[in-house]
């Protein structure tokens, strides 16, 4: 008997806000790719982020790979978009590190 190869879909789903999570968790697609480009092995990210299953991991990183340009302009416009909501929180709450100073002045005095 010959053995049938299947093709599994990537386990990885949109979230409301636009964003990729790997598998059933909420673990950002962008975290588990960055992780890797850092040295980081498939079995490692598994257990920064337990609840990623380790064959969903090697499928993102698979991805990765077969996908570099793709993923790397993903990358890059979700870089572009947290850079947009810091400056906005910023602009709404001024520079957070000056508030977190203030506050931890308070608590000494």
């Amino acid at each position: 008997m010959a053995y049938q190869a299947q093709s599994d879909p990537l386990p990885l789903r949109e979230d409301a806000s636009g964003a990729l999570r790997v598998g059933e968790s909420r673990v950002l697609f962008e975290l588990v790719i960055r992780a890797f480009q850092d040295g980081a092995t498939p079995e490692s990210i598994v257990q920064r982020y337990p609840t990623l299953s380790l064959s969903d991991v090697y499928a993102v990183v698979a991805h990765y790979l077969r996908h570099r340009d793709e993923v790397e302009a993903y990358l890059l416009e979700r870089e572009r978009l947290a850079g947009e909501i810091l400056e906005r929180a910023e602009g709404l709450h001024g520079d957070l590190g000056e508030i977190r100073a203030r506050l931890l002045a308070r608590r000494r005095s």
